[in-house]
C-alpha cells in the first residue's frame, strides 16, 4: 500500500489523474466555452488559468484566440500541460507558482479559478490571500471567474461513500465534515490490481454568502453570484456556485 500527501504532493495528481481530469471533463471545457456567457470575454483578451492542471481548459482557450498563461504548483501538471499544448498546436505561457504568492500587477484581463480549486491551503488566511492576489493580478475593469462546489450543494451530496471504476482500476471516496462545516475531508482509495494507494484532501467549503464577502474584502467591487455556468441563479436548483467579480479600481 502507498499514501500520497494530498494536493500538495505530485504523486497524487499523477496517481488519480486519470480519475480527476477524464476525457469528459476535457469535452466539458469546450462546451463550456462554446456555450456559457460567463466564459466569453473580449478577442484577445489576457486569461491566467489558476491552478491549471493538466491545461482542460488552457488550451481550448488559446484555440479560441486569447492570451493565455497556466499557473500551477504541480510540475507533473504543468508537464502535461505543456505537453498537450505543443500536441494542440497551442502557444500559451506556463508558470510553476504558488498561488499565494503569484500577483503579477495588472496583467490579466481575466483570471479563472475553475473545478473547485480554491480553500485547499490549511490556513484560512492562505486562502484570503490567494483571492487579494487575483485581484492584483487584475487590470481595473477586469474579470474574476471563481467555481467551486458550494457548501449548500455539498450538503445534499455528501453521502456513503462514492465508487468508481475505470477499466480494470476502482476508486474509493469517503467525504467527512469537519469543523461544523467549515472544512471537508475527501478519503480516497484506488485499487489497481495488487497495489493499493490512499491519498487524504481536506479543504475548506464556502457559502455563497461567504465567499461574496470575501471577495469583497479582498477588494473585488461588483460580486455576482451563479447556480451555474449558464449564468442561472444561485438557488435550490444550482448545480455549481460560480463567482465573477470585477476589480473596480
Amino acid at each position: 500500500m502507498t499514501r500520497t500527501g494530498g494536493f500538495q504532493d505530485d504523486d497524487f495528481w499523477t496517481e488519480f489523474h486519470d480519475f480527476l481530469f477524464t476525457g469528459q471533463r476535457h469535452t466539458q471545457a469546450e462546451e463550456l466555452l462554446d456555450t456559457s456567457p460567463l466564459l466569453s470575454f473580449h478577442p484577445g483578451a489576457r486569461v491566467l488559468d489558476l491552478c491549471c492542471g493538466p491545461g482542460v481548459f488552457t488550451v481550448p482557450l488559446a484555440g479560441r484566440g486569447y492570451d493565455v498563461t497556466g499557473v500551477d504548483t504541480s510540475p507533473a501538471m504543468l508537464e502535461r500541460a505543456r505537453k498537450h499544448s505543443a500536441e494542440a498546436g497551442a502557444r500559451i505561457t506556463y508558470v510553476q507558482a504558488d498561488a499565494r504568492t503569484y500577483e503579477p500587477p495588472g496583467g490579466f484581463d481575466v483570471v479563472l479559478n475553475m473545478f473547485t480549486s480554491f480553500g485547499y491551503f490549511e490556513d484560512p488566511a492562505d486562502n484570503t490571500q490567494v483571492l487579494r492576489n487575483m485581484h492584483t493580478c487584475l487590470r481595473p475593469g477586469g474579470t474574476l471567474v471563481l467555481d467551486l462546489a458550494g457548501k449548500e450543494l455539498l450538503a445534499r451530496k455528501v453521502t456513503p461513500p462514492k465508487v468508481v471504476q475505470r477499466g480494470d482500476d476502482l476508486l474509493v471516496q469517503t467525504d467527512t465534515v469537519l469543523d461544523d462545516w467549515a472544512r471537508l475531508r475527501s478519503d480516497w482509495v484506488l485499487v489497481r490490481g495488487d497495489r493499493v494507494t490512499r491519498a487524504t484532501l481536506v479543504w475548506f467549503v464556502y457559502s455563497a454568502v461567504e465567499l461574496r464577502r470575501m471577495a469583497q474584502e479582498a477588494g473585488f467591487g461588483r460580486v455576482e453570484i451563479f447556480g451555474g455556468f449558464d449564468g442561472r441563479p444561485y438557488d435550490q436548483d444550482a448545480e455549481r456556485l460560480i463567482v465573477r467579480a470585477i476589480r473596480e479600481g
